[in-house]
């Protein structure tokens, strides 16, 4: 049906609808243009496209496991992604550069007081990883404020000047005995200003701490000059050291090789162990021929340890069957002994006593008569001189003269007085 043969009313219907699905279209493409334009945005944020990136290189020792597009950690997070790995020429000291970079803010954790780069193996089939570290004291490897150079220091002067407290020194002030005077980062005023004025330096490395490019890294720092090093855009990248561990495959050849170096020896171990096995073996066939030939003394202990565990046992396998009548015969012939003992010694004791009383009156009786004749031990004095007497004349008879005879000793002769 042709447009023209419609009715009013149903052109009136048409052009609405045309119109309202003309709008529909218009929204849902507007609708997919900014969810279109939203997930750019969010994949470029979460890449860090709008994030201040500091470039930096360092030299490794193989390429191994690394490639562009890994990613560099810092304290576990994800900081930043390699960008190029190359050969270095033939004549050149390093053999591999590798290139990488930190996004913001992580690149503020870098100082030169300990901040290196990880080479560390990341799994079994030659993956690495880089991991830098963070940074405790030192000087900011990269900074984003703008280094001036001041060749003429009355300029500087000027903006010392016109902006007090804001400017702050780039480098490290030496004197000619290389002692360092002023570190950087130290506030520059008037008094150290001509100070750094009568060392005579070539230049002064400065910058406005407070003004800041948020857009690139415009220095990083040299430690060989002890100064920041003022950026090239699109040139220039920052050293970091760089500590790498071998390769896992290489840690495996090396195993390799320390096991082969160790395998005589444990082959050796080996042929000891066979030969203690052994020796082991015959000690175990000979202590079960031991056991078999000990099997009836076992048997007669158990049927002794049996006995034993019978009342009165250790008499009986002590002793004999007999053992206890004799002991009781023996015990009751003691018990006969001691009680006639008790009784003769009662009687002796009585003997003994009647002897003491005998000798008492014996005693007593010598006593009185000894009180009553009082010419008695006179009597008894005289029968020992006379005794003396005898014996004394027997010495010097004849006769008897030998048997009284002395041994002749060595005495000196007696000294003979001088009759005046």
């Amino acid at each position: 049906m042709a447009l023209q043969d419609l009715t009013p009313q149903l052109r009136t219907r048409l052009s609405r609808m045309e119109r309202a699905v003309g709008w529909f279209v218009f929204l849902a493409t507007a609708l997919l243009l900014f969810a279109f334009g939203y997930y750019i945005y969010h994949q470029a944020e979460s890449k860090g496209w709008f994030k201040i990136k500091a470039p930096f290189f360092t030299y490794v020792q193989s390429s191994t496991g690394l490639k562009v597009g890994d990613e560099v950690f810092m304290m576990g997070f994800g900081v930043g992604k390699i960008t190029k790995v190359e050969p270095q020429k033939p004549y050149e000291p390093h053999n591999v550069r590798v290139e990488f970079e930190v996004l913001d803010p992580y690149f503020r954790y870098l100082w030169s007081g300990g901040s290196y780069l990880k080479v560390n193996a990341a799994g079994f089939l030659n993956q690495r990883q880089l991991e830098v570290t963070r940074g405790t004291n030192g000087y900011a490897l990269v900074v984003t404020q703008p280094v001036t150079v001041f060749s003429n220091l009355d300029e500087l002067r000027a903006k010392i000047t016109e902006s007090p407290g804001k400017w702050q020194l780039a480098q490290d002030v030496f004197d000619a005995q290389t002692n360092l005077v002023f570190q950087a980062y130290n506030f520059l005023t008037e008094s150290n200003l001509n100070l750094i004025a009568a060392l005579k330096p070539e230049s002064i490395y400065a910058y406005d701490h407070l003004e800041k490019d948020s857009r690139r890294i415009v220095a990083s720092w040299n430690g060989k000059y002890h100064r920041y090093k003022i950026f090239k855009p699109g040139d220039d990248l920052a050293w970091v050291r760089a500590v790498e561990t071998p390769p896992v495959s290489d840690q495996l050849q090396a195993m390799v090789s320390q096991v082969q170096a160790a395998l005589p020896g444990i082959l050796a171990l080996t042929n000891q162990l066979t030969a203690v096995l052994g020796n082991a073996a015959n000690a175990t066939s000979n202590l079960n021929t031991t056991i078999v030939n000990a099997q009836p003394l076992i048997a007669n202990f158990s049927a002794i340890s049996g006995q034993l565990r019978t009342p009165g046992g250790l008499g009986v396998w002590a002793l004999g069957t007999n053992g206890n009548d004799q002991i009781q015969g023996a015990l009751t012939n003691l018990n006969s002994l001691l009680a006639s003992t008790d009784t003769n010694l009662d009687v002796l004791s009585d003997q003994v006593g009647q002897s003491l009383e005998n000798l008492a009156g014996i005693t007593s009786n010598l006593n009185a008569q000894v009180q009553s004749n009082s010419n008695m031990l006179g009597g008894i004095s005289k029968m020992v001189t006379d005794s003396d007497d005898l014996v004394q004349g027997l010495k010097r008879h004849w006769l008897l003269r030998s048997a009284f005879k002395t041994k002749h000793t060595n005495a000196p002769p007696a000294s003979v007085k001088k009759i005046k």
